[in-house]
């Protein structure tokens, strides 16, 4: 329970927030908008760790910033708000708050373990957050996010056979610039949101410093212990400040230093919300009440820091660039795994499930240092060297066993990338990168030997960009990644003993096209892929006769296609779409897998009752998604009434490696709306919003172990929203 002390200190935290908030927005001069263009805004990214226009980049990216932003995290949704918001990306968690997965093109990987290794990569501010934790970095003061589709090995290099997920914030800089946002809703739920920076000696130092403060109330009842309100909630902080440091002109030096803290509920499990042969949700479902004897109302608490310093010289005609980095975090999550009460219920459940996971001084150090030409001309290159290095302790208790587990891992790359502009129209590029990863894996208080794995790889790509007129474009890209060997040390608790995955390749082909058409005002962008891995990394989840297991596949293959438009209908309505479509599958005639308690398998079983899964689809790899958003103003004085819609639809999406009657989702969609007035030059703006505007009960993930468990999407978050900007 909270102490009074401790609640009162929460609430004159987020009044603290919410009062910096409100300053911020009455604070500066007003900066100046275009309100008359009806053409679209160049979209600058860093996909290939230069600053250049989406236009003019051979690789599929989309980006997302600004109102769409801001719309999607209204209701105090986490990173997993971004999911299927991007064609070609899904996100999802086990583990509540604090350990989101990412897939891109229907690669990633379903193991809850603290330790798993992910082949999407996320980075923010330029640092890789490798650990699953660290992935669960608040969003907050966020000027873009990009996601680039496909191996990125060459450039960036930790796990990338998927893709990269980077995030950018606001930085300093010698002019003043100022934010905040309010929100308040259903369930207490609040969100207070500010960032203010500028000169601090004018010319030399600029620095900037942003908060975050989300809130809900606990809304879900324990039937069982006959408490009301007893869990569902969660307060998060964290705070990022900066300083740029401009001696000269060709040196700038930025620091960067960040702290969260997570109190809230882990995941809610739910038992046996899907009946045996379907996968709708059944009468067991209730969104605000559960059955749960164990778990301890499911609580979840970490909190994490970081620092980096990032130095950038300019020589004349060759940048240097040095970036350090250091990410720690500490915290556990627990929950009544089985979802309800053993032989009570709901629904028939055979044993009660209370397990705590958690991870102790986690100690990430990263190292790059990169020299990169900066002149005019046809030739342009860069090249460096990078560093990476973990340790930290996992440890599960498991009720009748606990085990912790210390993880290392140490890796060190050298990459170069080179392009070259054959002619006015044509332009080529080719990089490399050789990564050499070592991981190892001990019990600690065991004399059980250490486990240990290594591998070293080249990778590769090489593309071409050609300019067929000065709107459209078109470009082909060939990409050889590679993701190290993976230890998963997980069922030592259950008295089994640890699993290896050795390295997965993945070779990728894609073309696409660049366009911009009606002068202007259209953007549309395509590509088609295919690719085939060659010893998948899957993780084998649950079952009712093993725990979680790394097992390779001999293949891996998949082909699809993804579309990202915009549209400036007029000057006072905007449309943007996406769509992707995704197939793959598995090839390996051999590969069996434990299979559900109860549930309905599909797939033809061997002599020992697992079920072979050659053929079957990626775990959590959605066949399409489909999204959309509108955005219309109507003008009055010196302001504009808005409204602004998003909207999402997802296909077939199977949970596990096998495929059965219930454990899969199909046709989810969600939906929000915003509604609002705001001030044409961005003074500020008022709104009302809904998130999950249909109150979907969306399936996101199961437990199959035990009974026929499920985990659902957030609930509908309805309020209203303050901001402003100078």
């Amino acid at each position: 329970m909270t102490t009074a002390n401790t609640l009162r200190s929460r609430l004159h935290r987020g009044a603290a927030l919410t009062a910096l908030v409100l300053a911020v927005g009455a604070a500066a001069p007003a900066f100046a908008q275009d309100t008359g263009s009806v053409t679209l805004d160049d979209v600058i990214v860093t996909a290939q760790k230069r600053s250049e226009n989406i236009q003019e980049v051979p690789v599929s990216v989309a980006t997302m910033g600004g109102e769409k932003l801001d719309a999607l995290f209204a209701g105090g949704e986490d990173v997993l708000a971004l999911s299927s918001r991007v064609p070609g990306l899904f996100v999802e968690s086990s583990n509540g708050r604090a350990a989101p997965r990412f897939y891109i093109r229907g690669l990633g990987n379903t193991d809850f373990d603290l330790a798993a290794s992910q082949p999407v990569s996320v980075i923010m501010d330029d640092v890789v957050m490798e650990n699953v934790v660290l992935k669960s970095t608040p969003i907050f003061d966020v000027e873009q996010v990009e996601v680039l589709r496909g191996p990125q090995g060459t450039l960036f290099g930790r796990n990338t056979t998927a893709g990269i997920v980077k995030f950018d914030s606001v930085k300093p800089s010698q002019v003043f610039k100022a934010n905040g946002t309010v929100t308040y809703g259903s369930y207490g739920s609040w969100t207070a949101e500010g960032g203010v920076g500028g000169p601090l000696v004018e010319g030399k130092l600029a620095g900037r410093i942003a908060v975050l403060g989300q809130h809900r109330d606990n809304y879900i009842d324990n039937t069982f212990t006959n408490v009301k309100d007893a869990l569902g909630g969660y307060n998060e902080y964290a705070i990022r400040g900066q300083l740029l440091w401009t001696p000269t002109e060709n040196l700038s030096v930025l620091l960067n230093a960040h702290n969260r803290t997570l109190d809230g509920t882990a995941a809610i499990f739910r038992a046996n919300i899907l009946t045996k042969g379907s996968n709708k949700i059944n009468g067991n479902f209730d969104r605000d009440a559960v059955f749960y004897n164990g778990g301890a109302n499911n609580p979840q608490k970490y909190d994490g820091n970081g620092e980096s310093i990032k130095v950038d010289y300019d020589f004349g005609g060759v940048t240097l660039t040095s970036i350090s980095a250091y990410e720690t975090t500490n915290g556990y999550s627990r929950g009544d795994i089985d979802g309800g009460v053993a032989g009570t219920g709901p629904g028939f459940i055979p044993f009660d499930s209370d397990t705590r996971d958690g991870i102790d001084d986690l100690d990430q150090y990263t190292q790059e240092v990169r020299l990169a030409s900066d002149t005019e001309g046809p030739l342009s290159w860069q090249f460096g060297g990078y560093y990476f290095k973990s340790d930290f302790l996992v440890t599960t208790d498991a009720g009748f066993n606990k085990a912790t587990l210390n993880h290392k891992n140490t890796a060190w790359a050298g990459f170069g990338q080179v392009a070259y502009q054959v002619n006015d129209k044509l332009k080529l590029t080719g990089g490399a990168r050789y990564t050499d990863d070592k991981k190892t894996m001990t019990v600690v208080g065991s004399t059980a030997p250490e486990v240990s794995v290594s591998d070293s790889k080249v990778s590769w790509d090489l593309s071409a960009f050609y300019d067929v007129t000065d709107d459209f474009s078109l470009y082909a890209r060939a990409a050889h990644g590679f993701r190290g060997p993976t230890i998963q040390g997980r069922d030592i608790v259950f008295f089994s003993p640890a699993s290896v995955a050795k390295s997965e390749t993945i070779q990728s082909y894609e073309v696409g096209f660049k366009s911009e058409l009606l002068d202007r005002r259209i953007r549309f962008n395509g590509a088609a892929f295919t690719y085939e891995e060659k010893n998948p990394q899957f993780s084998a989840i649950g079952g009712a006769t093993n725990g979680t297991l790394l097992v390779n596949a001999d293949k891996g293959q998949a082909y699809g296609v993804e579309f990202d438009g915009e549209f400036k209908v007029t000057e006072n309505l905007l449309l943007t779409a996406g769509y992707s479509y995704n197939h793959t599958k598995i090839k390996d005639k051999d590969l069996a897998v434990a299979v559900c308690a109860q549930c309905t398998v599909t797939d033809p079983l061997n002599a020992s009752g697992q079920a072979l899964v050659d053929g079957n689809p990626f775990p959590n790899a959605p066949k399409y998604v489909l999204n959309f958003t509108a955005r219309y103003s109507y003008p009055i004085g010196d302001g504009e009434l808005f409204a602004y819609t998003d909207w999402f639809r997802q296909g077939y999406t199977n949970v596990f490696l096998y495929q059965s009657k219930e454990f899969y989702s199909k046709g989810d969609f969600e939906g929000g709306l915003k509604l609002g007035y705001a001030k044409r030059d961005g003074a500020y703006e008022i709104a009302a919003f809904a998130r999950n505007i249909t109150n979907e009960v969306n399936l996101r993930g199961a437990i199959d172990f035990n009974n026929l468990t499920g985990f659902v999407n957030e609930p509908r978050i309805v309020g209203i929203s303050i901001s402003a900007k100078r």
